[in-house]
Order: C-alpha cells, then sequence, then structure tokens
C-alpha cells in the first residue's frame, strides 16, 4: 500500500461489517425504523438482524425500544448521537480512502 493511503485498519470495524453497515445506512437516513422495515430493507434474516442490532446496542450506537402498537409487539430502532457520529466518521473515511485511490 502507497504510503499517502489511510490504514484500512483505522475503520470501524463494527460498522464495517456489511450487515451492520445496511442498518446503520438505513436508521442514518431515517429517525426511527421498526424491526419489520429493516427486515425488509437489509434482507436479513430475523436472527441474523437481531444478532446485529443487539451488537450495535452494545456498543452505543442504536437504541431498541419495545413497545405495542395496540396489541401487537413493535421493536423501534434508532441512532444514538454516539451511532451518528461513528457512521458520519466512517464515510468521511472512506470518501477520503476513495479519494486518495483516484488518485493513484
Amino acid at each position: 500500500m502507497s504510503a499517502g493511503l489511510p490504514e484500512l485498519s483505522g475503520l470501524d470495524r463494527l460498522i464495517h461489517e456489511p450487515a451492520r453497515l445496511l442498518i446503520m445506512s438505513v436508521l442514518y437516513t431515517a429517525e426511527q425504523a421498526d424491526f419489520t422495515y429493516l427486515l425488509t430493507e437489509t434482507g436479513l434474516t430475523r436472527g441474523n438482524l437481531s444478532s446485529h442490532l443487539s451488537r450495535l446496542e452494545e456498543a452505543g450506537y442504536i437504541t431498541i425500544e419495545k413497545t405495542f402498537r395496540g396489541k401487537v409487539p413493535q421493536t423501534l430502532c434508532s441512532l444514538t448521537a454516539q451511532g451518528k457520529t461513528a457512521f458520519e466518521t466512517y464515510r468521511s473515511q472512506l470518501k477520503e480512502l476513495s479519494r486518495r485511490l483516484s488518485e493513484v
């Protein structure tokens, strides 16, 4: 790798995983998303989505709120301020990497 290129190791590995990147991207563009919407948008299985949401929640990147709509349970997810900052930093690092690669 060229000496001028930023290290890929500096990227947030939690966000860099493809499924979590999808989840973070969806939540970045929406104030809040329910579990069913995230299932549809990401194409993940219920178990896989649940596992990735738990990892993001443990890191403090998202909040998960379990409520009811009438008698139907509803799981709502949203980015925290920390999650939004982490995602913006990740995007910025990728843009910089892309810019530097286009100069090579």
